[in-house]
Parts: structure tokens; C-alpha cells; sequence
């Protein structure tokens, strides 16, 4: 059983559909708690109003409200045949950058995330908060091995870009049409050399700051605009 704790990712959650089993709220004289509990009831969910000790030993910012859900239902790589944009996680083990990354892969348009088995953070209600409810409208893929995952997808036609700070390719420079995957690793160690290896190519973010190098959310997010850029999709 999975818990899911505030607002917006709660509301998210039960427009998406999915099953939610029982929900624990503080009660607040607020619109948007007020539209949950409307919502909840009207899908005849059990509410168990709670005071604030509930919560104490909470350490996120559950805004005095969570939802149980049955536990995360990974796809598989044959889930997503039909995929075009794909971004693949090399060791993000923090679950912020996870959700964040899962947000942004979301919020442009991107058919899935994909993480491997080991060393990768996997959903928990920091990821569900973080995403903002993102997590529901896209496919969060788990594979055992990165590596024969990048060659399946080169075999189905795809381009793989791997980021890279010390790349000598600019991502702006790129052609990131068709059928696109990113991969994109951590903010200490990067891309890992096998991985590196598999990629079609290794492209870059120029920065012009002191700072050399960006969180892996926001890495993710810049690359994931400029592919839906390249592709003259606009909102």
C-alpha cells in the first residue's frame, strides 16, 4: 500500500482514476480540502478526520491531508511500444529529483520515464508529492539492465543522447527529431561509462556561470524542452 500526502497530488490522484482505499484528513475550512472531501465522498471513499498528531512524525509537508493507494505498478519496457520521447535515469537515487524529473517529463509531453532495478530511487510519497500528481499520467518503466534497455531502443529506431558536461556537442545544436531518448545520470558522478558508451552521442548544456554543472532535475527539464523545441511543437 502506497501513501500519498498533499493537496494538489491527492487531487491529481483522484481525477486520474485511480483506487484509493481510505483517507486521513485534518480538518480545514479550506476550498481546496473542501473539493477533496466532496471529490473523495463522492467516490465513497472512507475519510477518517484526524487531528494534528496524526501527522507528527511526517516529515514532508503533507498539508494535513493523505490517501492510501495500492502500491506502484511499474511498466514494462513492452508497455511502451508506441513511445517516441523517452528520458532514462543513470543512478538518481534521490526521490525529489525523481519526482521533479517525473513532473517535468509529464508536464512535456514525454511517453516515460525509465529507471533501472538497482541504484535509483523508486516511488514513495516523496516522489507522488514532489510530481505533483504527475506520476499518474505517466509511465514510470523499471528495467533490470540500462544498458540492453539503450540497444533495444537504438534496434526500434530511436537516437540516444546521453548529458554530459564535458560533451563537445551542444544540446541547443543537436537535431533531436524522431524518435528521441535522454539519458541523463547524476550530479556526482554523471552518466556511468558503460552507459556513455551506448549512446549515440554525448550532448551538452553551455553555461556561461561560475557553477559548472546543473541538479539533475533541472538538467532533465532544460533537455526535455529543447526536444519538444526541435520538433516545432508549441502549447
Amino acid at each position: 500500500m502506497d501513501k500519498i500526502y498533499g493537496r494538489k497530488p491527492i487531487l491529481e490522484t483522484i481525477d486520474a482514476g485511480i483506487k484509493i482505499h481510505k483517507a486521513y484528513i485534518i480538518k480545514q475550512n479550506t476550498p481546496i480540502v473542501e473539493k477533496i472531501i466532496e471529490k473523495l465522498r463522492a467516490k465513497n471513499v472512507e475519510i477518517k478526520f484526524v487531528n494534528k498528531d496524526f501527522f507528527d512524525k511526517i516529515d514532508m509537508n503533507h498539508q494535513g491531508v493523505m490517501v492510501e493507494v495500492d502500491s506502484y505498478n511499474y511498466k514494462s519496457i513492452n508497455d511502451i511500444k508506441d513511445a517516441t520521447r523517452l528520458i532514462l535515469l543513470d543512478k538518481i537515487e534521490d526521490p525529489h529529483n525523481l519526482g521533479a524529473i517525473i513532473r517535468s517529463a509529464e508536464s512535456f509531453g514525454f511517453d516515460a520515464v525509465i529507471i533501472p532495478e538497482r541504484r535509483s530511487a523508486k516511488v514513495t510519497p516523496t516522489v507522488y508529492k514532489t510530481s505533483a500528481g504527475a506520476i499518474n499520467n505517466i509511465d514510470l518503466v523499471m528495467v533490470t539492465n540500462l544498458n540492453k534497455t539503450i540497444e533495444k531502443l537504438k534496434e526500434n529506431g530511436f537516437w540516444v543522447y546521453g548529458l554530459a558536461g564535458e560533451a563537445t556537442s551542444k544540446l541547443s545544436e543537436t537535431d533531436l527529431s524522431g524518435k528521441v531518448a535522454l539519458v541523463v545520470g547524476n550530479e556526482a558522478d554523471g552518466i556511468s561509462r558503460l552507459t556513455r558508451e551506448k549512446c549515440d552521442s554525448l550532448v551538452k548544456i553551455p553555461m556561461i556561470g561560475k557553477v559548472n554543472s546543473l541538479n539533475a532535475s533541472v538538467a532533465s527539464a532544460i533537455a526535455m524542452y529543447e526536444v519538444i523545441r526541435d520538433n516545432g511543437e508549441k502549447s
